[in-house]
This record gives structure tokens, sequence and C-alpha cells, in this order.
């Protein structure tokens, strides 16, 4: 096989494998009742990346009626060492189209629409907080502890019936962090891993793994293309 190609194909490899994954979001509609799709969190306090500090959620959609699409929802706090401590105070998300009221009960049952979010975030649509504050930050001492999961459900309320929503840009905070010098406080960004209906379903692969299998398929076309003679060749050799 030509040593550039494979040098070129290795490069396209590289680069899938470096670079970052497609914007996370699901889409959903009334047909979709019973999906529910599972976040991995990372950690990071201005713009530097805790070690150690992670997080997961899944979301499940039970119901589409009138103007409203409700969740059950599931947070865990997956930290580990060399963080010893620390709270999730609060999820949140962005929406197409937008929220106009939102509802919560659980282990996260207070909700907050249009507010900022830590770290440099910006305003998110709606965020889920364990305790009654002005911010999406959450606090009260409350939250979940390392390794605690807490779960509850949760109502997006709209203007008008929706016939498919659009949920992205899924985010944790991070409070009372241990064991990290300089750092009490942070966020974390939500990377989907896969979805899956109420029967089980089939997951489905990251943004990142199908960006791999199509340059694999790529590469095994320019390959049989190189070395496939062409027609006048296969003319000339049979002469």
């Amino acid at each position: 096989m030509n040593k550039k190609f494979l040098m070129g194909l290795a490069a396209l490899s590289s680069m899938a494998i470096a670079a970052p994954a497609m914007a996370d979001q699901i889409t959903l509609g009334s047909g979709d009742i019973g999906t529910a799709f599972t976040l991995n969190y990372d950690g990071y306090s201005s713009g530097t990346s805790v070690d150690g500090l992670t997080g997961s959620t899944t979301f499940t959609l039970t119901g589409v009626s009138g103007n409203d699409y409700s969740f059950d929802y599931s947070v865990t706090n997956t930290s580990s060492a060399p963080v010893t401590g620390s709270r999730i105070s609060s999820f949140a998300f962005n929406s197409d189209p937008t929220i106009a009221g939102a509802t919560s009960t659980g282990a996260f049952s207070y909700t907050t629409l249009m507010s900022n979010y830590p770290n440099g975030i910006g305003t998110v649509d709606v965020c889920f907080k364990d305790a009654s504050t002005g911010s999406c930050s959450g606090g009260g001492s409350g939250g979940l502890d390392l390794g605690q999961t807490g779960t509850g459900s949760f109502t997006l309320s709209f203007s008008q019936p929706v016939a498919q929503l659009t949920l992205s840009d899924f985010f944790l905070r991070y409070q009372s962090i241990e064991g990290v010098p300089g750092i009490t406080s942070a966020s974390g960004s939500g990377t989907m891993t896969s979805t899956s209906t109420s029967s089980g379903g089939t997951p489905v692969p990251e943004p990142g793994m199908l960006a791999l299998f199509g340059l694999g398929l790529a590469g095994l076309a320019l390959s049989r293309k190189q070395f496939l003679p062409s027609s006048r060749g296969r003319r000339l050799a049979a002469a």
C-alpha cells in the first residue's frame, strides 16, 4: 500500500480522535416516550480541568401532553481521587424551542430559568438546584456527595404545543470540593454516552466514533481505487 496514503490516513484518524465531539444534543417528540439518554461530565474551574471531578446524568422522557414535556432524571456524583470531597448542587441545559416554565421534584426540586451558570458558561435556559437560591449554583449544603445518586422528575412547559424538543449544552455544578489545592467550586460539561428505549433499544455511538467509522470507509474506498487497474490498463494487459 502507498506509504503517503497510509501516512495521510493516520493523520486524519489522529485528528478525529483529538478533535472534540460534535455538540451533544438530543431531539425528542411524542413518539420517543421511554427514551433515556445518559451523559458523563468533566470538571473545570477558571478554564482549568480538575482531575477526578466527574458526574453522570440519565434523563428519560416519560410523557408529552399539551404544552408540556415530562422527564425522570438520575444524577450521580462519580468523582474520585485526587478529589476527596465534592457536592453536585445543580444541573442545567438549553432547549429549542425556549422553555416558558419548569417544575421539578426530588433531589433537585428548585428551578431557575434564563440565569447565569458559573465558570464562564454564561446564560442557560433552565437549571435544577438543590436549594432555593437566586442563581443556578444551588447551595445550602445540599446536593449529592461523592458516590451518591439523586433522582426525581421535571416538566418543561412551552407557550404552545411542541412537535419536537431539542435539549443541548448539558452542565453540572460542583461545590465544597476537597483534595484539590486552591479549588472549592467548579462546573462540568456533559458528553452523551448512549441513548436507549424502554424496550432496551440499541445504544447510539458517540459522534467521534461515527467520524472514525466514516474515515475508515473512506480509506478503504481510496485504497481500492488506487490498486484497481484502470480500464485502459486492463485492455493493454489483455492485448
